[in-house]
């Protein structure tokens, strides 16, 4: 019961069906209620009144209650349904509907009128009336055999509230149910959003009364929009204006480099070199970052990750053979994307990146591309020591790098993938490329074709 009341205090639906339906069933006992007791008393009126007749016959056609009913009639009759007509207070009389009833023994003090008397353990309406000829005649009725025809008349009045009160109360839920369906859609549609759709919800199909609703959270998505463009400016901005110190010391550095120096000041100066060198990545991987997180243009032709691949390796093959790592595309199949240049770069060059810094040296980098699962997918397969799965999560969120990792990077890169995978409706999974042993990292990453693309960026 605790809970039922908890759900009721929570659900403004269930709140509703529950107050609706609860008053339904209450208007419909009062009025079944009041139509069954209004029918008896109605019922129990036409059965005076058919005495009231009788009686009246038996007055203006001069019939004596002494001469027997017709037999045919008596016959055909129900004993419970007879009606007894004889003269008040003597032992002449006759009934009529039965084949052959007594008489009742009733007493001859009657006043005119309807009574309700107790006959041998059996009760009677008994209306007594006196003739035109002075004579006074009672005719009687067996007051069960009355409420019985009362009674299931009084049914049949309230059997309409007993067909359609149900139905009306399944109405009702239906009503209401479908009333709070447009917050569901609502809701279905804001929680189903990526987080770089924020564009306003459409409120002209919604009710008056959640409309207001719409207009708040659209301007709270207008808030988070222009806050969210305001960070991007600031960190697109802040880094651009920093490239040109770190350019002009990275200049200046090389100059120094040329001059006579000692050994300690040289090795100073690689260290220098090198610190300015990661401030530089750092900046252009901000800048990557600002760009993923804003809404591109649509793009206008699709993209062979063949060709990405082959432009990326172009860049980042002399770091491989640094480390001596068998670096290459499995394959000759491609597959065409519908995604911008520039994204297809910054996610393929930041995989393979990461591939080769994390793989140890003489290890292996692998790239292929298939089709599978109606889309376009990008895997990259590397021996290094892989992603454990309780981190696998954590690994998209900016500057995290893993404990122990003595790699120099920014933390940035899988942050980047993530921000374009988001936007154009990419998905990325983590696999051991050596299952058995636990390491080395295969990245999958799959491309939708451009009807799923499509309605990803609507």
């Amino acid at each position: 019961m605790d809970g039922f009341k908890k759900r009721l205090n929570e659900s403004v639906q269930l709140k509703l069906s529950f107050t609706l339906s609860l008053a339904i069933l209450v208007v419909a006992v009062v009025a079944g209620i009041f139509s069954f007791l209004s029918a008896f008393d109605e019922a129990h009126e036409l059965q005076d009144d058919v005495l009231r007749q009788v009686a009246h016959l038996m007055d203006r056609q001069r019939l004596s209650p002494s001469l027997p009913a017709s037999d045919t009639n008596s016959k055909d009759g129900d004993e419970e349904s007879r009606v007894i007509v004889q003269h008040l207070g003597d032992g002449n009389g006759s009934t009529v509907g039965v084949d052959d009833g007594g008489l009742l023994p009733l007493p001859a003090t009657l006043a005119d009128g309807l009574h309700t008397l107790d006959v041998d353990g059996e009760t009677f309406r008994v209306l007594v009336r006196t003739t035109v000829a002075g004579e006074r005649i009672a005719v009687a009725q067996e007051s069960g055999f009355r409420n019985e025809i009362a009674r299931d008349g009084a049914l049949r009045t309230v059997m309409p509230f007993l067909i359609l009160v149900p139905v009306l109360l399944l109405i009702v839920a239906d009503l209401v149910r479908k009333m709070f369906r447009p917050i569901a859609a609502l809701s279905r549609e804001i929680d189903q959003r990526a987080e770089q759709q924020l564009h306003p919800v459409e409120d002209h199909h919604l009710p008056a009364e959640v409309r207001p609703f719409a207009v708040a959270i659209n301007r709270l998505l207008a808030r988070v929009s222009e806050a969210m463009a305001s960070q991007r400016r600031f960190i697109a901005d802040a880094a651009h204006e920093l490239r040109s110190p770190l350019t002009a010391l990275s200049l200046q550095a090389e100059r120094l480099a040329d001059a006579d120096m000692s050994d300690l000041a040289r090795e100073r100066l690689a260290v220098l070199r090198q610190g300015i060198e990661r401030g530089r990545n750092l900046l252009d991987q901000l800048l990557t970052l600002a760009r993923a997180q804003s809404v591109a243009e649509s793009p206008k032709s699709p993209i062979s990750i063949q060709d990405i691949y082959r432009r990326v390796l172009e860049d980042l093959m002399p770091l491989a053979e640094r480390k001596h790592i068998d670096i290459g595309v499995e394959g000759a199949q491609d597959a065409r994307v519908w995604a911008s240049e520039i994204d297809m770069m910054a996610v393929v060059r930041n995989l393979v990146d990461n591939a080769i810094r994390y793989t140890p040296e003489d290890g292996r980098v692998d790239l292929s591309v298939g089709m599978a699962r109606g889309g376009a997918v990008l895997r990259i397969r590397d021996t290094g020591p892989g992603i454990p799965s309780a981190e696998r999560e954590r690994v998209f969120d900016p500057f995290y790098r893993r404990l122990g990792n003595a790699q120099v990077g920014s933390g940035l890169g899988l942050s980047i993938v993530q921000a374009i995978a988001s936007r154009i409706g990419a998905e990325i999974s983590f696999e051991f490329s050596d299952e058995e042993k636990q390491t080395g990292l295969s990245v999958t990453v799959v491309f939708p074709v451009l009807s799923q693309l499509q309605a990803t960026q609507q």
